[in-house]
């Protein structure tokens, strides 16, 4: 995308240049017969000359492009002094001198596109062409730009050094281009590169460059070219609708599915309690139990902390909207990034070596199921502990050290360090690499292993049963829970290892992969556990009807409590009694609904108030006391009768 060239070279070259007449009969008593003259305009493309030929000295544009030239001489265009435009492209050339271009005082514009140039001189080229405007030395083989070279060009307003060699620019390369408009830089590494390389550049307008992160060290600029990597554009932290719009929506998911299995963890009972401990600690893991087995977990805390990461990088994307590029660089080096980029990393370390433990918990549980290799209580704590504490360590020896490992989380606007890229510190190639394409690769493999041999071993013990439908069925059922399990993990790591196998290649990516692994594919495991692992288990499922069933006991209880109003019992006094007239019989409570009526205590009725007292050992003896006693234990058999006949659902 040219965008902009068009613009300048108007504004440039031809406003500069009037039109002498509206004739365009050459104007030039001397030139080549084998070129083409128009007015004082001599066209000699691929006429094959070695030398630049005899022209009239009033020629003001000279074009040799493709031709054989090798060498120019010093002082060549000396006698042109009103030649104004100067295209040299397609010659051999293989250096330039500023004595060649002695005596072009009027020369605005100077192309030499693929002259392969290996070296340009060290003195100033504009020395001798104080007006020159417009610099072309596109697709050479230029390895060093000095200093020097550009030191006079003070009426430069476009520059091309597009896909030349170039290893290094110094701090000051464009340091007296104050005027400058336009600058191509396409196809250059810039590993030093700097923001206050184009700071002197105060009318810079247009930039390209070869990587879209170079732009953030031109935040003055106006328009910069490449303007997206397909994650973010030069206005947006995420490029386009789609990704705003998506970030929120797994944001919302991932956390929302793993906060869910937190909370009801909290109202359902464990099938054991060996990991009882174990799950409070750590962030309330989510019990997925295989029958009759040890009660193996997988921590939901860490599939939040993806959402956490998503959450956050919308909230930014929100801040940074119409004006990224302006804060990109500030952005991408600040504290907030490294702790996203930490947080997401610690979250797809921890929840792959999480399920990597629970994988090979159930293995050994069904493969082998006699056999005493189950963790108890202290080992199962100890191994949780010891896959948080590498995940962190994983996640936090890059931020140690930026000599070694350099601004490792900051590469791109979304912070996660998949893509390697040649501004990468080698270290950090090596260690992003040991741990996507040689833990995780190896884990997922584990993974695979272990799920194909437990279905295996199922299946085979299934053959010796005599119900074939019911032994069909349920190999399905197996058989389907399994693939979806490593469907997922497939799904999630295998686009990562191909997308860091080709970036180490040094194959080009389109950004738009990297956004859609990083959006969309990264979080995938952490939306899908909380289902594959939980809310689809048959143990889960029974205990949410337990949960149902209790509520609903509860709520019809209620209801019975609300009819069982107090009873008042009227008396009329006599003069043989201690009792008042009035007396009430209070209601009676129940402390537990699922108690049978063996285990309701006398402690569990309510007792009276204290102003109406049993009576004393002497009234027992009336005729009314005796009644009034076995009104008494008659309302306490028929209260005690209706708990009992309360019964769990079943």
């Amino acid at each position: 995308d040219n965008s902009g060239w068009a613009d300048i070279f108007d504004r440039t070259i031809i406003k500069k240049v009037e039109p002498e007449g509206l004739s365009y009969a050459c104007s030039l008593q001397q030139y080549p017969e084998s070129c083409d003259c128009m007015k004082t305009e001599v066209d000699c493309v691929g006429v094959n000359l070695h030398s630049v030929p005899l022209l009239s000295s009033n020629v003001t544009w000279l074009s040799l492009k493709s031709n054989e030239l090798r060498e120019l001489p010093a002082r060549v265009f000396s006698k042109y002094t009103g030649l104004q435009r100067l295209v040299l492209d397609h010659n051999p050339l293989r250096s330039v001198t500023h004595d060649m271009f002695i005596g072009l005082k009027s020369l605005i514009f100077l192309s030499m596109v693929n002259t392969s140039l290996v070296q340009l001189s060290k003195q100033s080229l504009c020395y001798h062409m104080p007006l020159l405007s417009w610099l072309d030395f596109a697709e050479n083989h230029i390895e060093v730009l000095n200093y020097s070279t550009l030191t006079t060009c003070i009426e430069l307003t476009v520059l091309s050094l597009r896909h030349n060699k170039i290893k290094t620019l110094p701090g000051n390369t464009f340091q007296s281009l104050g005027t400058l408009v336009e600058l191509g830089l396409e196809g250059i590494e810039i590993p030093d590169i700097r923001t206050k390389m184009f700071l002197p550049m105060t009318n810079l307008s247009h930039i390209y460059f070869k990587d879209f992160q170079y732009c953030s060290y031109a935040p003055h600029v106006r328009k910069c070219k490449p303007n997206t990597d397909g994650i973010s554009s030069f206005e947006n932290l995420l490029a386009n609708v789609i990704l705003r719009v998506s970030v929120w929506v797994m944001a919302f998911i991932t956390c929302f599915g793993n906060l869910f299995v937190i909370g009801m963890r909290s109202f359902i009972r464990a099938e054991n309690n060996l990991h009882a401990v174990c799950i409070k600690v750590l962030c309330s893991f989510v019990h997925v139990c295989v029958k009759r087995s040890s009660c193996p977990v997988n921590c939901t805390g860490a599939d939040c902390l993806m959402g956490i990461y998503l959450f956050f990088l919308g909230v930014y994307d929100v801040k940074f909207r119409g004006e990224y590029n302006r804060n990109a660089l500030i952005w991408m080096e600040s504290l907030e990034c490294r702790t996203m980029g930490f947080l997401a990393v610690l979250s797809s370390e921890v929840s792959m070596l999480l399920l990597t433990y629970l994988t090979l918990e159930r293995f050994l549980v069904i493969v082998f199921p006699f056999n005493h290799l189950r963790p108890g209580k202290l080992q199962t704590g100890l191994m949780l502990a010891s896959i948080w504490l590498v995940g962190f360590l994983i996640a936090a020896v890059p931020l140690l050290s930026h000599d070694l490992f350099g601004n490792y989380y900051g590469h791109n606007g979304v912070c996660f360090p998949l893509h390697s890229d040649r501004l990468e510190k080698p270290i950090a190639k090596r260690y992003s690499t040991g741990i996507f394409l040689g833990l995780n690769l190896l884990a997922f493999l584990v993974i695979v292993v272990c799920y194909s041999s437990m279905f295996f071993s199922v299946y085979k013990t299934g053959i010796n049963t005599t119900d074939m439908r019911s032994r069909l069925q349920k190999d399905v059922a197996v058989a389907n829970r399994f693939f979806f399990i490593v469907f997922s993990d497939a799904l999630c790591w295998i686009p990562i290892f191909l997308v860091k196998t080709l970036s180490l290649m040094e194959v080009e990516i389109p950004g738009t992969i990297n956004s859609w692994v990083v959006i969309f594919v990264l979080p995938i495991n952490s939306a899908l556990n909380p289902i594959l692992y939980t809310l689809t288990t048959s143990f889960f499922r029974e205990q949410v009807e337990v949960l149902l069933c209790r509520w609903q006991r509860n709520s019809s209880l209620s209801k019975d409590r609300k009819s069982l109003t107090s009873t008042c019992v009227y008396m009329e006094s006599s003069r043989h009694t201690f009792y008042h007239a009035k007396a009430c019989l209070p209601r009676l409570s129940v402390a537990d609904a699922d108690a049978s009526r063996d285990e309701v205590s006398e402690e569990e009725v309510t007792h009276r108030p204290e102003e109406q007292k049993y009576p004393s050992p002497e009234d027992r003896w009336t005729e009314e006391g005796r009644k009034e006693e076995r009104r008494r234990e008659r309302t306490k058999r028929e209260r005690l009768r209706r708990v009992g006949s309360l019964r769990p659902c079943g």
